[in-house]
């Protein structure tokens, strides 16, 4: 073989490696499903390869420079563009850029790499584009469920908090105002258990798109959870000033929402909302405290003025907030301490000032040595659970105490010790068991015992609370229906529930003598006792008229200061020896 012979065929050798190189490399370039540039700098040819048409639906063999993708995008992403696709430019060897397409929905990531010489010279270049838009959709969405609610398109709780940080940092540089509204839909959980939870979902979607108009730059809305909505305002004025806001939301829950039943049928609901509103700077400078806040006043407000209602910030209500939570913790030390007394007011016929029998009266002594009053911790014994636990002890405590007077005093005849049961303990599973293990391990008669209960035990479950009360009757309790007179629904209870006592509110017996509208009620009160086979008491008799009144008009029974205040274990026992 001649030298010229096997270069030949070494440079034919070499050549069909090249093409079959090249062919391999277009193969990856289309399964890549990338486009790329490339363009040598040497020669000053240029090279389009893989999935050209499916970035700019252009025939790449008429590609010419790269001022034809240039013009194929958005506005916003031109100049940096520019600058990635003509890198050697400014002598730099890599870089990106995603932009937008034009007219499509369609988002593209562009590398450029350029490799030079030793002399700082272009060599070659190579502009990859990859289809980002598949990542981004999936990068709004994922951006969208951290952001906003699912089930309402308004803004999370996270998110919500977030630009109310941004707001309150701008009020804070613009020397302006921000407004919270906290709004929580009224009796919905009755929507939830009456309807269904789809149903009340729907409910939701339709608060949650009406406050979504309230949206622009200056007012954001949130989903915060189940029933709760909140609203930022930033310089509450003109059409988004807080009145005017509060009067729409108020406007529209009066109008009947169209909720459609798993059934198919229509039904319409009618719902209020309670609104609590704070400010800042006025009420404070941070914005989870703005939130807090917004949901101490309303939940205040519902407690005392009921649903339906607005309440704006007001420094009471917070320092009221504040100091039962302080209550609230020293409660619960108190309760692992046992630092609790028992009083016990007596209660004397009316006729012969004889003791009918005593109220147990619980008392706290915190550490200060301060006895503080039932008024002010039991409501919070209630709302916080620990009335359980704060009644199991009063119970056995005065049944204790009453078995003890028993053994002093050779059982004195008919004397009863009235016990006040709360609703959430009289509606314990465990109560009826309980109070009737106590009366049998101190041994005391259960009809000496009456127990004091309020309406508020009615409101829920009414079959379960006759079905209590009558296992307690059988067992020979007694029952009286504390405050009576002050709620709405007595009439109807008497008729269906075994009371023994109606005991009649100190809030007449303290106009019984002066206003005579009164006067008629407690008479009325008292007489339809009579013809129902109950006894009546009066409670917080504190003057000789008020007493005597009451005797005239037949009251059988009073408690007060009149005749006796709350007293110790110690001088009830010294109290029964002339009984």
């Amino acid at each position: 073989m001649t030298q010229d012979s096997y270069q030949l065929g070494l440079l034919t050798a070499m050549n069909s490696k090249l093409i079959k190189n090249e062919s391999m490399l277009r193969n990856i370039c289309d399964i890549s499903e990338n486009a790329f540039v490339y363009q040598d700098f040497e020669d000053g040819q240029t090279q389009v390869l893989g999935a050209w048409s499916h970035f700019f639906e252009t025939d790449p063999s008429k590609f010419v420079n790269f001022s034809q993708i240039i013009n194929l995008v958005e506005d916003e992403y031109i100049e940096r563009l520019h600058e990635v696709l003509n890198l050697e430019k400014n002598k730099k060897e890599k870089a990106s850029i995603e932009f937008k397409l034009k007219d499509r929905e369609m988002y593209v990531e562009a590398v450029c790499n350029v490799l030079f010489d030793n002399d700082s010279k272009p060599v070659w270049k190579v502009v990859a584009f990859r289809d980002l838009t598949k990542y981004k959709k999936q990068n709004d969405e994922l951006t969208y469920m951290a952001y906003y609610d699912s089930l309402t398109g308004i803004y999370n709780r996270n998110y919500f908090v977030v630009s109310l940080n941004e707001m309150v940092q701008k009020a804070a540089e613009e020397h302006s105002e921000v407004c919270v509204l906290f709004i929580d839909i009224d009796d919905f959980r009755k929507v939830n258990d009456g309807m269904g939870i789809m149903e009340g979902d729907d409910v939701i979607q339709h608060l949650g798109l009406f406050l979504k108009s309230f949206m622009d730059e200056n007012v954001i809305a949130s989903h915060f959870n189940s029933d709760i909505f909140c609203m930022a305002i930033y310089d509450p004025v003109g059409k988004r000033s807080v009145d005017n806001i509060v009067s729409s939301i108020k406007n529209y829950m009066k109008n009947p929402i169209k909720i459609v039943l798993s059934t198919g049928n229509v039904r319409e609901v009618t719902l209020t909302v309670s609104i609590g509103i704070s400010f800042y700077p006025e009420s404070t400078e941070n914005a989870f405290e703005l939130i807090n806040l917004a949901e101490i006043v309303m939940l205040k407000a519902k407690q005392k003025k009921g649903k339906n209602n607005v309440q704006y910030y007001d420094k009471p209500i917070i320092e009221e907030f504040i100091e039962n939570i302080e209550i609230e913790k020293k409660l619960e030390n108190a309760l692992k301490k046992q630092d609790f007394f028992m009083c016990y007011q007596p209660q004397f016929d009316t006729a012969s000032k004889r003791l009918r029998g005593v109220e147990a009266l619980v008392r706290w002594r915190n550490e200060e040595g301060e006895v503080i009053s039932p008024e002010t911790f039991i409501p919070i014994a209630e709302k916080n659970g620990s009335i359980l636990l704060l009644g199991d002890w009063i119970i056995e405590e005065c049944i204790s105490d009453y078995s003890k007077w028993m053994k002093n005093h050779d059982n004195p005849k008919d004397f009863l010790i009235s016990i006040n049961v709360s609703s959430l303990q009289f509606k314990n599973k465990n109560f009826v068991k309980y109070l009737i293990s106590m009366i049998r391990k101190y041994d005391i008669k259960p009809s000496n015992v009456e127990l004091e209960i309020t309406e508020s035990v009615f409101i829920d479950n009414m079959d379960e609370i006759i079905h209590k009360m009558k296992l307690l009757k059988d067992f020979g309790i007694r029952f009286s229906m504390d405050d009576f007179g002050t709620g709405f629904s007595s009439l109807s209870y008497l008729r269906e529930l075994p009371f023994d006592t109606l005991k009649i509110d100190k809030s007449f017996v303290d106009d019984v003598v002066t206003d005579g509208c009164t006067r008629t009620i407690a008479e009325s009160i008292i007489e339809l006792s009579k013809k129902l086979g109950f006894d009546t008491i009066a409670e917080g008799v504190e003057q000789e008229v008020q007493y005597s009144l009451l005797k005239n008009i037949g009251c059988e029974n009073i408690q007060g200061f009149y005749l006796g205040k709350p007293m110790s274990f110690e001088e009830i026992d010294k109290l029964l020896n002339d009984y």
